[in-house]
């Protein structure tokens, strides 16, 4: 009986209960109505005999004995038999019998009139009630179905009813939930071609100025080979942005299942630093390592690598010839920390907030090599892998970069 939880349902229950106690008390009350109409039809019955002996001559001692005799020795009932008195007499030709019949159908039909008559309004009030929910819930279910999740079902009862309501306002939410995501996704869509649109542009428009003045210079051997060579760079530009964009669009689209194994600290940083080293010796530019050579991180090699190698990459990026980036790890009893330290140009202050976002390049970079990929492809592997990225930063004298990952128990 879980519709009883419910406030409409449990309310029209007790006016059923309060309107079947309230006939009860009604046909006590006309079997009592019924009773005095039958004792009022026996007295007239007995008045009118009693006053017609009286009319004979009959003693009242004999008039009083006949009214009080209450059995019957068959002589009473084979006279009123040969007066056409009988159980098959119809009613219309007994006047007190039949003014009773009257009055008992009258007082009946009235009782039951009113009862159903009551049963009728309280079922109309509670189907009433029940139509006003239902329009009220259709009403925000067709909303849901377009768009509009600011308001929810009815849901402050119990029962039945208001436990499927909560169960579409669960659904609602869920596509809502879905909704926000899709366009969340659309939105990051429009602004990564939007942004892979422009970051093209540049190379591509290189590339095509490079093309036409090799194939004016033909007779130019040195201008072919400069020109050559800038196109190699343009090209692999765009095979850097490309490649990175891909593997952002993996990690966001949770298809990448990173292998955590334990590796030394320092074979981490080695295959992060293998491919930097030569630029770093080209650009007259040092990078130094210092850490404990037993400790262990458990970690992707390939990604977690990847990750601390843009972050050096940037480094490189942002130290003037003749500089220094410092690469350095230690353990506290709950993590690893890796430390990456430069004494470039440092980061401006209103622009250490927006260092991760895709694309972005603070005033102080227009010189640099990066497309503004690589610190975001760095935060997103590592926070992936259950770690965390931070930054400190002093403008004109150096940036430090901490991964921290949690070491296992």
């Amino acid at each position: 009986m879980s519709f009883l939880y419910e406030k409409i349902s449990r309310r029209f229950f007790i006016k059923i209960i309060l309107l079947s106690i309230l006939l009860l008390g009604l046909g006590i009350l006309l079997c009592y109505w019924q009773t005095e109409a039958v004792k009022k039809v026996m007295l007239d019955h007995d008045s009118v005999v009693a006053s017609s002996l009286l009319q004979q001559n009959v003693p009242p001692e004999v008039i009083a004995y006949a009214l009080s005799n209450t059995k019957d020795d068959g002589q009473g009932r084979e006279l009123l038999s040969k007066l056409g008195y009988t159980e098959k007499t119809a009613v219309r030709f007994l006047p007190a019998i039949s003014s009773f019949k009257l009055t008992a159908f009258r007082n009946i039909s009235i009782s039951l009139l009113a009862f159903v008559t009551l049963l009728l309004v309280l079922c109309c009030i509670f189907l009433m009630q029940r139509e006003r929910l239902y329009r009220q819930a259709l009403k925000r279910i067709l909303a849901f179905s377009e768009g509009d999740f600011s308001k929810h079902l009815p849901s402050s009862d119990e029962g039945t009813l208001f436990q499927l309501f909560a169960s579409v306002d669960k659904l609602a939410s869920a596509l809502q939930a879905k909704g926000e995501a899709e366009n969340k996704t659309k939105e990051f869509l429009k602004n990564t071609i939007s942004d892979i649109s422009h970051q093209l542009k540049t190379p591509l428009s290189a590339l095509s100025m490079y093309n036409e003045i090799i194939s004016e210079e033909t007779d130019h051997p040195e201008t072919i080979a400069r020109f050559s060579q800038k196109a190699k760079v343009a090209i692999e530009r765009m095979e850097q942005l490309i490649q990175m964009l891909l593997k952002i669009t993996r990690l966001d689209a949770g298809s990448i299942t990173f292998q955590k194994t334990s590796y030394a600290v320092s074979e981490v940083v080695q295959k992060a630093i293998e491919n930097l080293t030569t630029r770093a010796l080209k650009e007259n530019k040092q990078i130094i390592v210092n850490g404990e050579p037993n400790e262990r991180l458990t970690c992707d090699l390939q990604w977690t690598s990847e990750a601390l190698g843009n972050i050096v990459k940037n480094a490189l990026d942002h130290t003037n010839p003749r500089g220094h980036i410092y690469i350095s790890w230690q353990r506290s009893s709950a993590m690893v920390r890796i430390q990456v330290t430069d004494d470039g140009t440092g980061i401006a202050p209103e622009d250490i907030h927006h260092i991760f976002k895709r694309f972005y390049q603070s005033k102080n970079s227009n010189n640099t090599q990066g497309i503004g990929l690589g610190l975001s492809l760095a935060k997103s592997i590592v926070e992936e892998q259950g770690g965390t990225i931070t930054l400190q930063s002093t403008l004109n004298h150096g940036t430090t970069f901490i991964i921290s990952f949690l070491t296992e128990l």
